[in-house]
C-alpha cells in the first residue's frame, strides 16, 4: 500500500517528517519528559502548520485531509513524540474536532472547530471516571434537566488535557433510574467550557509514561450547561463516546507506528556505531534478528492503520471500520512495545537509562495499550466480530 500513497499524501507525509525533524527532535522529548513538561508552545507551532485541523473540512479551519492522509500525520508526529501526538493529535482531533464534526450542531461546529484548529481553545475528552474505566455504561457522573439547562454532577479520571483544557466533552448519565443493561440509553454528551461555573480540574502526575503530556481528573460540583451545549440528542451520548473512541483508536495506532518507526531508526544507527569484540554489533546475526521482527511488525502495522483509513475513506459500514480500527490499534501499539524492549535490549545499559530515548518510548507506547481501550477490549470488539457472541454485552459499543 505504501506504493498507493498519492502525491499529495506524500508530500504530507513529507512536510509533517521535516516538521518533526526540527520541532519535535529526540533531545527535546526526552527533556520535556523528564522534567513532565508540556510546552504550549508546540500546539502553536502545530497550528500554524494546519496540523490542528488536518482531517477537519476546510469551511470549519481545517486542511480537510483524507483519513490515509490523517494517519500518515499521527505516524510521523508520533514518531516524534507520543506525549504531543496525545495532546495534540488522539485528544484534540480524534476525540473531540471528528466528534463534533460527526454530531454537533452547525451552530456547534462554527463555533468550536475553527477554534480547536487554531489552538484557541485546547479540548479533552471526558469518559473514564474513578471506579468506571473499560465499561462506560456505568458511569455514575449525572445530569439532570432543569429547564433549558443542564446540572451535572460527578468526576472523571485519567483525563488528557484535563488541566489545560478550555473545552471539554463530558459524558453523563441523565436517568439513573434505568436497569444496567439500558444503562447506555440514558447517557448524554455535553461540551463544557472551563467558564462554566462548577467545573474544575486537579492534575495528576507520576505517570509511567507519556509523562509530558497533561493529564487531570475534572471535577463538576453542579455545573449548569446550557441546552445548546448538548451534542446530539439525550441518549446518543453512548452512540457517539463509541464513535469517538474509533476516531481515537485509529489515530493511536498511527502513533504506535511512528514509536516503531523510532525505534528501528534508534536501533539501525546503534547497531552501526556501537563496537564489541572488534566489530559493530550490526554485524552479529542476533542484533539483526532483533532487527528485522522489528521492521517486519512494523510494515505489517503500518498496513493495518493504512487499510483502517482507507475502509474510512470509502465509507464502509460502521462495524467493519470499527473491526478493521481495532485490528491496527491492538496490533500496532502491542508491536510496538515490543519493538521498544527488542530496541532496549538491542542498547544493552545504555537502553535501560534516559541517555537513550529507546526506554521512553517503552514507557510511552504501554500507554497507548490502554487508552481508547486497553487491548483485552480490542481483542473482545474482534471476537465478536469474529463468533457474534458480546463477551460483555453491549458495552463495548
Amino acid at each position: 500500500m505504501e506504493f498507493h500513497l498519492t502525491e499529495e499524501q506524500r508530500m504530507i507525509r513529507d512536510t509533517v517528517r521535516h516538521f518533526v525533524d526540527r520541532e519535535l527532535n529526540p533531545q527535546l522529548a526526552q527533556a520535556n519528559d523528564l522534567n513532565e513538561d508540556f510546552s504550549l508552545e508546540i500546539l502553536r507551532k502545530l497550528a500554524q502548520q494546519g496540523l490542528l485541523g488536518a482531517p477537519i473540512p476546510e469551511q470549519y479551519g481545517g486542511l480537510g485531509l483524507d483519513q490515509v492522509a490523517w494517519g500518515i500525520v499521527c505516524e510521523e508526529i508520533g514518531r516524534g513524540s507520543a506525549a504531543v501526538f496525545t495532546t495534540a493529535n488522539t485528544v484534540q482531533i480524534s476525540l473531540v474536532a471528528q466528534t463534533i464534526l460527526n454530531f454537533g450542531t452547525e451552530e456547534q461546529k462554527d463555533r468550536y472547530l475553527p477554534r480547536l484548529c487554531t489552538g484557541e481553545q485546547i479540548a479533552c475528552f471526558g469518559l473514564t471516571e474513578p471506579g468506571t474505566g473499560s465499561d462506560p455504561a456505568s458511569m455514575q457522573t449525572r445530569a439532570i434537566q432543569d429547564g433549558a439547562a443542564w446540572i451535572i454532577n460527578g468526576g472523571k479520571m485519567w483525563v488528557s488535557n484535563g488541566g489545560i483544557a478550555d473545552l471539554a466533552l463530558v459524558f453523563a448519565q441523565t436517568d439513573p433510574s434505568l436497569p444496567r443493561h439500558e444503562a447506555y440509553k440514558g447517557i448524554g454528551a455535553f461540551l463544557v467550557e472551563r467558564s462554566n461555573s462548577g467545573f474544575s480540574s486537579i492534575d495528576l502526575h507520576g505517570k509511567m509514561g507519556l509523562r509530558s503530556s497533561n493529564t487531570a481528573q475534572l471535577v463538576f460540583q453542579d455545573c449548569h450547561v446550557g441546552q445548546e451545549n448538548l451534542l446530539g440528542e439525550v441518549g446518543r451520548g453512548f452512540q457517539i463516546a463509541m464513535s469517538a473512541l474509533d476516531n481515537g483508536r485509529y489515530s493511536t495506532g498511527a502513533c504506535a507506528v511512528g514509536i516503531g518507526q523510532a525505534c528501528i531508526d534508534a536501533s539501525t544507527s546503534y547497531s552501526q556505531e556501537r563496537y564489541q569484540f572488534g566489530r559493530v554489533i550490526g554485524e552479529f546475526q542476533l542484533v539483526q534478528d532483533l532487527l528485522v521482527e522489528m521492521v517486519v511488525e512494523n510494515e505489517a502495522s503500518r498496513l493495518l492503520v493504512r487499510q483502517a483509513g482507507e475502509f474510512k475513506d470509502f465509507h464502509a459500514e460502521r462495524k467493519l471500520v470499527s473491526l478493521k480500527t481495532s485490528l491496527a490499534k491492538y496490533y500496532a501499539t502491542e508491536s510496538a512495545v515490543r519493538a521498544a524492549r527488542s530496541a532496549i535490549q538491542l542498547h544493552g545499559g545504555y537502553g535501560y537509562s534516559s541517555d537513550y530515548h529507546v526506554e521512553r518510548y517503552l514507557r510511552d507506547a504501554i500507554g497507548l495499550t490502554l487508552y481508547e481501550g486497553t487491548s483485552q477490549i480490542q481483542k473482545l470488539i474482534i471476537g465478536r466480530s469474529l463468533l457474534g457472541l458480546d463477551a460483555f454485552g453491549s458495552s463495548l459499543g
